[in-house]
């Protein structure tokens, strides 16, 4: 993949880290409440950790969390806000409330499961299942299940789930202040490529394997955060170029796997900010 997709093979390095024994994600998943102090991020969204955190409440104007009992509803308060703002504009357009998933655990740090991203407060997932719903209580969102829409083969998406709505819920979240990516399947960028290609905001809009249900929202490191690492920031163009084409190959189906060499290290602060009381 590397000389044919070089930021893609990128993205992979950064994203699926190995992780280092001396903090095992078991225990950051156990911590329940922030790091006291002020706002900082410390290392990437694929290997990083968050002092200060905050929680996005369980529903607000035009949103409800899922999956509570997960812990994950935290991130850096520009997260919290970016979620609130495109819920709200949402609504505005005329959509129903937005099912918003995991974001962050209290610290941040590496996931026992779900995600090799979502370490440094930066990143959440919005469902992009538009259908008209009212006010659930939390516990009942527990167990609400995704839909796919995408054809099986991925190819492009079902043409009796995607619409029009879902490019302008996809729009509004790639040109929210702030934001580095809108991760979705390569069939939702394809399908959006056919329809918007040429438009600015299909840059940030990004092909990744899964998020055939929900697209994966990233912000750049916020302004004041220097211990907080960038990922490269995405080649110009649409993205609907012959890089999109290798979704659709063999290799692209093989399983995700780790560089090579020694694992990489969370950041020594890190440490610190798992530990303290």
């Amino acid at each position: 993949m590397g000389a044919k997709l070089g930021w893609a093979g990128l993205l992979l390095a950064l994203l699926v880290p190995r992780l280092p024994a001396a903090q095992p994600a078991a225990a950051w998943g156990a911590v329940q409440a922030p790091a006291p102090g002020p706002v900082r991020i410390v290392g990437s969204t694929g290997l990083g950790c968050i002092q200060g955190a905050e929680a996005l409440p369980p529903e607000g104007p035009g949103y409800q969390a899922v999956r509570l009992s997960r812990n994950r509803n935290w991130g850096h308060p520009a997260t919290i806000r970016a979620v609130q703002t495109l819920a709200a504009g949402a609504r505005r357009s005329g959509l129903p409330d937005l099912w918003i998933g995991d974001i962050g655990q209290p610290r941040g740090g590496p996931l026992t499961y779900g995600h090799a991203s979502h370490q440094a407060g930066l990143d959440v997932d919005v469902w992009l299942d538009l259908s008209p719903k009212p006010r659930v209580p939390a516990a009942a969102r527990e167990s609400i299940p995704e839909t796919s829409l995408v054809l099986p083969d991925q190819s492009t998406v079902d043409p009796r789930l995607f619409t029009e709505a879902h490019a302008q819920l996809i729009r509004m979240a790639a040109e929210l202040p702030g934001i580095d990516r809108v991760l979705v399947n390569h069939g939702i960028k394809r399908s959006l490529c056919a329809a918007h290609g040429g438009a600015p905001w299909l840059r940030l809009v990004r092909p990744w394997r899964g998020h055939d249900s929900h697209m994966h929202i990233r912000l750049r490191c916020p302004p004041g955060s220097p211990e907080c690492t960038d990922l490269p920031p995405p080649p110009a163009g649409d993205g609907c170029d012959a890089t999109l084409a290798w979704w659709l190959t063999p290799e692209a189906w093989q399983p995700l796997r780790g560089g090579g060499g020694a694992p990489p290290r969370m950041p020594a602060a890190c440490s610190g900010i798992l530990s303290a009381r």
